[in-house]
Formats: structure tokens, C-alpha cells, sequence
């Protein structure tokens, strides 16, 4: 089967259709407060779930490395040597890709210079849902977009449609690049997509994600559509960025900066 690239940007849907975010040069920088105006059209759902990343707070390697190894080793991510076809859930980059797309000129040296956390964006309206054949994402009514890792047949589609490069497809047997296993969670099988699932086992148990627990305060994580949760809080009284909100995707993924 082949498909053009118009026709496939066409099902996966990028446009500014849907969108509730102020956007500068590709970029949203404002207050949180300006965010929260909107949600009411986003979801009409109890539970909206989101996380906040403090990018003030992570100042060392350790504070990052402490966030993506209790991420990594919980869910048997391998660590795969080859750079070019290595598994992530959630990793360090720069402030210019993370976001490409922002506008500079009047952003901090600071802030550009600062190193960021990313992961899946558990989008609100998720391209990648869209052009998976199989149905192998989907997205909860809570707003995770998961991934079922039996169901998957590595077409790769999902791929092609993130426009955040959250998931990875297995070019080598995972299992045989695992340091320590935690029997606790699956492990996954050769030619299959993974990504960030938001630890929704953990967040159907009255937990936090792995991540959020080990940031030791930087991050916060909670219900979006409860105007008096944490997350609704800490968005509301700091200036929030998000990934490429011009591509209407709404991100449930903020950054305090």
C-alpha cells in the first residue's frame, strides 16, 4: 500500500482546527490563566489528566537523569546503544527542539540555553490515534493516548504522524538491551512501537507517574478538568510554554519557564 504525503497530512489532520492556545510565532508564551479560559471547549470529562514540568527547577544532569531512570527501568525501556534507533519514553534536548517552531527574538538567553524534558504529549486531539490502522493507540476518555504494544503491527504510521518524535519502534530484540527487569511490567518484542503511557496503571491506583514521584517537586501532575487541582494552580499562577501549538494537537504537557 503507498500513500502521498499530502494525503497522509490530510488524515492525520495538522491544521489550527481546534486549538484554544495563543500563539506567538509558533509558540505559546503567556499566562497559564489565559489556558484554563478555553477548557471548558476542550473536554466535558470528570477527569482530564496533565502534567507540568518546572523547567526553572531542573538545574543539574542528576535532576534529569533521577526523572528518566525511574521512568526507564519501571517500564523495561532498553537501552539500546545505536543513538539513531534508541527507545525513549522521556528524555533531555535543547530548548530549539523541543520547540522548533518558537519564536526567539524576545525569549531569555536563559531559557534557551536550558536543556528539556520531553515526552508524549497525550494530545487532546491526537494525530497519531488517527492514522493507526489497527487501532493500536487510542486514546482513554481521561485523555492518555496508550499504546498496545500486542496490537501493534510496526507499520510505523503513528510515527510519521506524532509531531513531537514521543515514540520509538523496536529495530532490535528490547529485551536483550535490558540492565535490570522489572517483573512488574511487560516487556516488549522486536518490530513494535512504545511510548510514554502517562503511567496509567499507576494513576488507576490513586498514584503518581513514575516521573512526577522522582522529580521531588519539579513536576506536577493532575486533573485538568478540576479547577481545583494542583496542575490547574501552578498553570494559572506562572507563564506556560507548550510543543508546537500551532499544529492543534493540544498538548496536555506544560512548561513553567
Amino acid at each position: 500500500m503507498s500513500i502521498k504525503r499530502r494525503e497522509f497530512l490530510k488524515i492525520a489532520g495538522y491544521g489550527l482546527a481546534g486549538t484554544i492556545l495563543s500563539i506567538t510565532g509558533g509558540v505559546f508564551v503567556g499566562r497559564g490563566s489565559e489556558i484554563l479560559k478555553g477548557l471548558e471547549r476542550v473536554s466535558s470529562t470528570k477527569v482530564k489528566w496533565a502534567m507540568v514540568i518546572d523547567s526553572r527547577a531542573f538545574k543539574s544532569e542528576s535532576d534529569f537523569e533521577v526523572v528518566i531512570s525511574a521512568c526507564h527501568k519501571a517500564h523495561n525501556v532498553p537501552d539500546i546503544p545505536d543513538k539513531n534507533r534508541e527507545v525513549k519514553w522521556i528524555w533531555k534536548d535543547t530548548f530549539m527542539r523541543g520547540f522548533p517552531s518558537a519564536e526567539t527574538r524576545f525569549i531569555s538567553e536563559d531559557i534557551k540555553k536550558r536543556p528539556f524534558l520531553l515526552l508524549c504529549n497525550h494530545c487532546d486531539n491526537p494525530p497519531c490515534v488517527r492514522v493507526c490502522p489497527v487501532k493500536a493507540t487510542f486514546k482513554r476518555e481521561d485523555g492518555i493516548v496508550m499504546q498496545d504494544m500486542h496490537r501493534c503491527i510496526g507499520c510505523k504510521f503513528c510515527m510519521a504522524g506524532c509531531p513531537y518524535g514521543a515514540r520509538n519502534y523496536n529495530f532490535y530484540p528490547p529485551r536483550e538491551y535490558l540492565k535490570a527487569l522489572n517483573p512488574e511490567f511487560p516487556t516488549r518484542t522486536l518490530g513494535v512501537v512504545e511510548k510514554c503511557i502517562f503511567c496509567y496503571h499507576r494513576l488507576d491506583e490513586g498514584l503518581l507517574p513514575y516521573c512526577v514521584e522522582a522529580s521531588q517537586g519539579k513536576m506536577y501532575f493532575g486533573n485538568l478538568a478540576d479547577p481545583n487541582s494542583e496542575v490547574r494552580r501552578v498553570i494559572s499562577e506562572n507563564i506556560i510554554m507548550v510543543r508546537k501549538p500551532e499544529l492543534g494537537t493540544n498538548p496536555k504537557v506544560f512548561y513553567i519557564i
